[in-house]
């Protein structure tokens, strides 16, 4: 099985290395000729491809020639139109080249800020220009016929070189300290894309983040400590929130987190 990873960074390049070490074929992307070395370097064949403008696009129709086509590139949010253009020339690609399967990483954040518990069946609302842009994205990717598409939402990213110690060490009156975090770990986010590239089943949809949602006051104060840095201080209460449970990942994809437990994996 050939999988090509559209996108090797903090996630597509070690998804990448863990791919190639279960024995499968991969090809992963940049938009930089500088990054090639780089993922050449790891033992993953590397490709350029740059669709962000058809004046200056590259493409390789040997990246586009594989099994599988996981989508992991960011989404920019300073010109919504050129993105979605781009997820556009992306589909027309996949249609080309005949790629029957796709895994679009998108995020969290197409929920929103409801205030309640969400789970994949719950309707998305997003607030912030990403995740509307990510939403939109989804549409179109899952309204083609001719290829299937799962959307898996990552939840907060932390692991290495995401050390969240670091994302309020030595600050104060950080608001809605009684909210609970979505968080997933990068073993996790690898080990759900394994699962789903690995499956026979159809899964229009996971939510991927760790089963427990401490407080973010909680959560972020024993990281820092766990890192060595400044305690932060936290504003009690909650104004916007949302817990987001992973049900797909038990019930159609049979996955069992690596990192369940977020106080005891940062204690």
């Amino acid at each position: 099985m050939v999988v090509s990873i559209l996108g090797c960074g903090w996630f597509g390049q070690p998804l990448a290395k863990s791919l190639l070490s279960k024995g499968f074929e991969v090809k992963g992307s940049t938009t930089s000729p500088i990054k090639l070395p780089v993922l050449k370097s790891g033992n993953i064949p590397a490709y350029l491809i740059d669709i962000s403008s058809p004046e200056t696009s590259v493409i390789d129709p040997l990246f586009f020639t594989c099994n599988i086509l996981v989508i992991a590139n960011n989404v920019r949010i300073n010109d919504g139109q050129k993105y979605l253009a781009q997820i556009g020339t992306t589909i027309g690609l996949i249609k080309q080249f005949k790629i029957k399967k796709v895994i679009f990483i998108s995020s969290i954040s197409a929920y929103g800020e409801p205030c309640a518990p969400v789970d994949e069946d719950t309707k998305p609302t997003p607030v912030t220009v990403s995740g509307k842009l990510l939403l939109q994205a989804e549409k179109l990717l899952q309204a083609q016929l001719t290829f299937s598409t799962t959307i898996i939402r990552f939840g907060g990213l932390i692991g290495p070189g995401r050390d969240p110690g670091n994302f309020f060490a030595g600050k104060s009156n950080i608001p809605n300290g009684d909210a609970p975090v979505n968080l997933i770990h990068l073993d996790d986010c690898i080990g759900i894309t394994e699962s789903i590239i690995s499956s026979d089943i159809e899964i229009e949809l996971i939510n991927a983040v760790a089963p427990s949602h401490p407080t973010k006051k909680a959560f972020y104060t024993a990281a820092s400590k766990k890192s060595g840095l400044a305690i932060p201080s936290f504003i009690s209460g909650k104004t916007t929130w949302k817990i987001v449970d992973s049900i797909n990942t038990g019930k159609l994809l049979k996955y069992t987190f690596k990192i369940r437990d977020l106080l005891t994996w940062v204690q």
